[in-house]
């Protein structure tokens, strides 16, 4: 009896073909339109600022488009099914702060000019190589990381690699201190004499994240199901947190040391974030509060410069011109602002010091007003919630963990940057992802941008088709075989039934 399932013209007789929509088409139409916005908001600074367009906008707009253009056929060949809005999203936060600091660096030019002062060194061509430098690492994370689950053999490794990271700018500070040197009373830079500069704790928080992820996993039953209840809070056995809590607490202790309290505070929300995640238990969230309110206190009570920013938090007036003279013209800025902002190039956010660095959101606010900066911040959300949705449709549980992380701190890191600007909190010394001036946060960012886009290739690949099954051998159609009587007596199921031996 034939199988009518099988035949020919059957959907079984052929392997399930993989789906042909891999989202790269809408992937190349998203980064040509941030590319024709990065120009115009480029061709506006121009014309604000000198009512003319100069050589630059070719140079800026030309490299921004090469480099965003060899970006998207690497992934779209090493990683086709990733997700096609993470690229776009991170080309218009990147050209938009790139547009903010070649607009402050005009005006540091006519500034220069107008006090007979030497130009100082414009910022936005170092920012774009560093693009650049960065873009090329994003492709070499994607290219070496086949798969994610690969990053959880070393998870280990890569929390001493983050340790020693964070732990090296402290260290040099007492033994070079010419290589270490303290900044707006931190130390947290390495300075290569006539070189570069290196902020190594942005690199250490994802390897600390890689870490936290892996060993959730395999102590996540533990840590959700046993412990200790006092007074209506589970708490955890010191046995199944160990590992995890060395970690936290060496890292915590090496930025108190060198009093890097904004990486600690990022740092903390994304391990409590983790550990929720992982375990579901609200009691890890109301521990975790009371460890930070103690840590806090601590650090408000021992080091000068975190009560100097917490005096500016609660009266940035009561100083305008000395402690407070940032925080105010940060605000006076978003003021002038408005809604809908002064127009690129017409403000004076270089008013503002560090105006490219920690407060480039308070430049954006003043010249893109209310409406502008939301903007702003809705692609941030946008890009912290395809993290969450990469974690969400990933299949093994490492990847959903690391997908999440890696999503949450862009988000709180963003959070702390402009609750801090805007006076929701105190100042932490974060630069904003992306869109600030500086090596070490691009190629940080852009590392933790690769390896979203390798999980959401994983988690949308479709599964490789599978060979349809023989059909079943009919009872009708098998013929009848005479076994010859020798077979019989010499197997075993004639020995073990009748004892029949020869």
């Amino acid at each position: 009896m034939a199988n009518a399932g099988a035949g020919p013209g059957s959907p079984a007789a052929h392997p399930a073909k993989a789906p042909s929509y891999t989202g790269r088409g809408g992937e190349l139409m998203l980064l040509i339109m941030v590319a024709l916005i990065v120009t115009g908001a480029l061709t506006l600074v121009e014309l604000n600022q000198s009512r003319a367009v100069s050589w630059d906008l070719l140079w800026y707009g030309g490299a921004f488009l090469v480099v965003y253009a060899i970006a998207h056929m690497v992934v779209r060949s090493v990683a086709t099914y990733a997700d096609p809005v993470l690229l776009p999203l991170v080309a218009l936060l990147n050209g938009l702060g790139l547009v903010m600091i070649h607009r402050l660096d005009l005006a540091q030019k006519v500034k220069a000019i107008t006090s007979g002062q030497p130009v100082p060194r414009a910022e936005a061509p170092v920012q774009l190589i560093w693009t650049g430098v960065a873009l090329i690492m994003f492709l070499v994370v994607l290219m070496v990381v086949k798969h994610h689950s690969h990053l959880q053999k070393y998870a280990y490794t890569l929390a001493l690699l983050g340790l020693i990271f964070l732990a090296t700018p402290a260290m040099l500070s007492i033994v070079a201190p010419k290589l270490a040197p303290r900044i707006n009373g931190a130390n947290i830079w390495i300075r290569i004499p006539g070189f570069l500069s290196i902020q190594p704790a942005e690199f250490s928080k994802i390897a600390l994240i890689i870490f936290a992820a892996s060993y959730l996993v395999t102590k996540r039953t533990v840590l959700s199901t046993a412990g200790r209840k006092v007074l209506g809070i589970v708490l955890p056995r010191a046995r199944d947190l160990a590992p995890l809590l060395i970690a936290i607490v060496a890292a915590l202790g090496v930025l108190f040391f060198g009093k890097d309290l904004g990486t600690a505070l990022l740092l903390f929300g994304v391990f409590l974030m983790m550990i929720y995640m992982a375990t579901g238990r609200v009691s890890w969230l109301i521990i975790g509060l009371i460890g930070f309110s103690g840590g806090a206190y601590f650090a408000y009570t021992k080091f000068s410069h975190v009560q100097t920013r917490v005096n500016i938090w609660v009266d940035p007036f009561g100083d305008p011109t000395g402690a407070g003279y940032q925080l105010v013209q940060s605000l006076l800025g978003l003021g002038t602002g408005g809604m809908f902002g002064t127009g690129l190039g017409a403000g004076r956010p270089d008013f503002v010091p560090f105006a490219s660095t920690d407060f480039i959101t308070a430049a954006l606010g003043e010249e893109l007003g209310l409406a502008g900066l939301a903007a702003v911040l809705i692609c941030y959300l946008l890009l912290a919630s395809r993290g969450l949705r990469i974690g969400m449709a990933v299949k093994d549980n490492f990847g959903k963990l690391l997908a999440a992380g890696l999503g949450f701190s862009l988000a709180f890191q963003v959070f702390v940057v402009v609750g801090g600007v805007t006076r929701l909190i105190p100042l932490t010394g974060l630069t904003t992802p992306f869109l600030s001036y500086g090596g070490s946060s691009l190629l940080a960012n852009y590392i933790i941008l690769a390896l979203l886009v390798r999980i959401s290739d994983g988690s949308r690949r479709p599964a490789p088709p599978v060979a349809p099954k023989a059909p079943p051998v009919q009872l009708t159609e098998t013929p009848t075989e005479m076994v010859p009587v020798g077979d019989l007596r010499n197997s075993a199921w004639s020995d073990s039934d009748h004892g029949d031996r020869p």
